[in-house]
């Protein structure tokens, strides 16, 4: 029997949601939410890198992302530099590292309650299939 395409859309994007509910609960009790981490992250992941390569990295418009960094660099999480022509180059500060890793271990709890009814075996099958999915998209 052929699956219901957007049944399984709206799955995928249910369990988006779940994980980012919780994850932003989580975060909540260290100071920072989900799309600040998510940015610092990337940041520490790439340093030197552009603000458009960082609103990709992050699933944000450039605007977005730019508003983002300013709110980031005036708590002093991150410093955005000159780099060549026009781009800008996004560090993460001392701050900031220390931001991330308070939020590593309850991300962490968050998002293993989040994947606890799947077993070892069958995170990784989803892990596999959800990889297959968007490496596909990007060809």
């Amino acid at each position: 029997m052929p699956v219901d395409i957007e049944s399984l859309g709206r799955a995928v994007k249910q369990a988006q949601y779940r994980n980012h509910r919780a994850l932003e609960t989580a975060l909540s009790d260290v100071g920072t939410t989900l799309v600040q981490w998510d940015a610092l992250r990337a940041i520490a992941r790439t340093p030197g890198s552009s603000g458009r390569e960082l609103a990709v990295e992050t699933f944000q418009g450039e605007q977005s992302f730019g508003a983002l960094a300013g709110r980031l660099e005036a708590q002093q999480l991150i410093e955005r530099r000159p780099g060549r022509g026009r781009r800008v180059e996004h560090f993460i500060t001392d701050a900031g590292r220390q931001v991330l890793a308070a939020g590593r271990p309850v991300a962490s709890m968050a998002l293993a309650e989040s994947f606890a009814p799947l077993d070892e075996n069958e995170r990784a099958t989803l892990l596999t299939l959800l990889q297959r999915v968007n490496n596909a998209a990007r060809d």
